[in-house]
Parts: structure tokens; C-alpha cells; sequence
């Protein structure tokens, strides 16, 4: 029995002691929990019970994005040891599938994530995970940036996705967690600008405190006319669509440039319609993102060298005994909140 921050039902947790998975194999390592952050998706499950097929049917431990120390390790690890300070990526797919030998285990349909249900999450002191998907911090990375390595590995993707060529301009729709460590990450890519557009004005502040972020604050302003004042007429080369509404998903197809690329990043509740021929008529190129694959090094890699600060988008940190005041405030979505964190670690 472990205490845990558990999903009784919709809009109801409790921080409770439940039976969870302990058994340490001989490829595994057992981690104390430090730092875990507080996603939308966690926040869906609390207060909808579900996403799309995944519906919570019985009680579920929250949290996925978290770091810590490891404890223990398996017989058979040879690249991690007691001490180590470390982050986990939290989808463990079937390595022996044709999504895995392919690359691409973030689409194994087989794919065993935390806080996915009905898989538990992390919100616990201690849990027991595979080495292969658990990656050493750097010294100077804080166990809070580890915590955020797992938000950003989207935001790679997407950059990766995306083919960004140097001195690129990008346009991104949204400025949430996601939209802006998307914002970095082509950045980091190569972009020599990105241009965030919101509706909520404090959100883009934050993001705007970022060298080479420009913000854009609809309807205030036209993305469409912005971009092609800042580009003599062109438009972005690579776009991000991070917000997952109607109207941004046409907005991304018009601020394109021809023959650029759209990214779809963010995840509409509803099926919404698609202005193919506009599309077509630019010759864009689309693709899609859906979590992450073989991201995590690169992203430590990253926040270690320096180029990349994800500290400014901590908003508050809650000790792990108010963890159900921390979802609560991640319900609220203050429009100056970026990222709430949980602590359970004293280091």
C-alpha cells in the first residue's frame, strides 16, 4: 500500500492509501518521486472522467510528468544507479511491436501510459519503472525542469515534425503550456521568430518574455495580416496549431505560406471541419502530432545546454498534502498560469 493522490470519480480525489505494482524486475529501477506536474489531461480526467475512449471506470492514480531519484535498481541495469537524479518518460510501449521497430511506439496501440486509464499514475512517493525509459538529469537541471521534460518532448515533436529549416518564421495558435514549449522548441530548431497568437492577453505575456516570441492578441489582431506584414507578403513556413478550436485550425491554414508546413498539435474536443482546398491551393504540407517518440534525450539535452529556460513557466508548486488544492487551482486556469507543479521530494 502507497499514499496517492487518486481519481475516485469525476470531481472527486482524495489522497488515500491504495495497492499499487511494486515488484522490481531485473530491467526496472524503483524511483522517489519529486516532482510531478499537473497536465490538462490530468485535469480532464478530474473533471470530465474521460478523453476520447479512455474512461476512467475505477479508481486511478494521476500525474505523468514528474522526476526524481533512483532508489533501487533491476539485476540487469547497467546505465542507472542509486542516486541517480532522473526523469521518466511515461509511455511504456510493447518493444516487440511493429510501432516500435518502426520508431514510432508513440502510436503502438498497445502503449501502457501513466494516468492513462486504466493505468496508474505517478502522484505517489515512490514507483517502479522501466531503466530503458528513465534518463538522467544533468546536475544543474532541477528536479522541477525534470518534471517538465515531458510537456516539452511535445513540443520536439512537433518541431521535429515540422522539418524547420534555419531562419524559418512560425506561427503558432495558442498559448498554453503546450503552445509555448512548442514556441521553443522551433525555436531551438532553427526558427529565427515565432509569433503566438491567444485570446487571453496574460497568457502571451508570458510567452512574450521570451526572446524572438512575438505575441499576437486576437481579435485584437489579424494573424493573417501580421504575418504577411512581417513577411512581405508570404506568411509562416512551418505552423503549430496548439489550441484545438474552429476558428484557430482555419486560422493556421491562412497565415501558411505556400508550399509550407501545418503542424496539428492540439487535440479538438468535437470533429471539426477542414478547409481542404485551401490547403490543396498552397500545396501544404500537413502532419500530425501525438505525444512523442525518441524525444526525451534530445529535450534533456537541451535544458541542458542552456538554450532552452523552462523555469519562468512554473507558475506555483504545491507540497504533495495539497495536491487536491493544486488540481483545484489548475481547474480555476488562472490566465497567468503556465505549469503547477506538486512536490513531494525535501531536496
Amino acid at each position: 500500500m502507497a499514499k496517492a493522490l487518486v481519481l475516485e470519480e469525476t470531481r472527486k480525489l482524495t489522497l488515500r492509501d491504495i495497492d499499487l505494482p511494486s515488484e522490481l524486475g531485473p530491467e526496472d529501477v524503483r524511483i522517489d518521486i519529486d516532482t510531478v506536474g499537473v497536465c490538462g489531461s490530468d485535469v480532464h480526467y478530474y473533471t470530465h472522467g474521460r478523453i476520447g475512449p479512455f474512461v476512467v471506470e475505477e479508481p486511478m492514480v494521476l500525474g505523468h510528468e514528474a522526476a526524481g531519484v533512483v532508489s533501487e535498481v533491476g539485476t540487469a541495469v547497467t546505465g542507472l544507479a542509486v542516486g541517480d537524479r532522473v526523469c521518466m518518460e511515461p509511455g511504456i510501449p510493447n518493444t516487440r511491436s511493429k510501432a516500435a521497430k518502426l520508431g514510432v511506439y508513440n502510436v503502438d496501440p498497445s502503449v501502457r501510459f501513466w494516468a492513462t486509464p486504466p493505468v496508474h499514475g505517478c502522484l505517489t512517493p515512490s514507483v517502479v519503472h522501466p531503466a530503458a525509459f528513465t534518463f538522467r538529469l544533468p546536475d544543474h537541471v532541477s528536479f522541477a525542469e525534470g518534471a517538465m521534460v515531458e510537456p516539452f518532448a511535445i513540443g520536439m515533436q512537433a518541431a521535429a515534425r515540422a522539418r524547420i529549416k534555419p531562419g524559418d518564421v512560425a506561427f503558432v495558435t495558442g498559448a498554453g503550456p503546450i503552445g509555448i514549449m512548442v514556441a521553443l522548441a522551433a525555436l531551438a530548431g532553427g526558427c529565427a521568430k515565432v509569433y503566438v497568437a491567444d485570446l487571453v492577453e496574460e497568457k502571451l505575456q508570458v510567452a512574450a518574455q521570451y526572446d524572438n516570441i512575438e505575441p499576437i492578441l486576437i481579435p485584437r489582431d489579424d494573424p493573417a495580416a501580421v504575418l504577411r506584414a512581417a513577411t512581405e507578403g508570404w506568411g509562416a513556413d512551418v505552423v503549430f496549431e496548439c489550441a484545438g478550436a474552429k476558428a484557430s485550425i482555419q486560422t493556421a491554414l491562412e497565415v501558411a505560406a505556400p508550399a509550407g508546413c501545418v503542424v496539428w498539435v492540439g487535440m479538438p474536443v468535437d470533429p471539426v471541419p477542414v478547409d481542404i482546398v485551401l490547403a490543396q491551393s498552397k500545396e501544404l504540407r500537413m502532419e500530425t502530432v501525438f505525444r512523442y517518440a525518441n524525444m526525451y534525450d534530445r529535450a534533456i539535452a537541451l535544458l541542458g545546454s542552456g538554450k532552452v529556460d523552462l523555469k519562468p513557466l512554473i507558475s506555483e508548486t504545491f507540497a504533495f498534502e495539497d495536491s487536491i488544492a493544486a488540481f483545484d487551482r489548475a481547474v480555476e486556469a488562472h490566465p497567468t498560469d503556465v505549469k503547477i507543479q506538486i512536490k513531494l521530494g525535501t531536496a
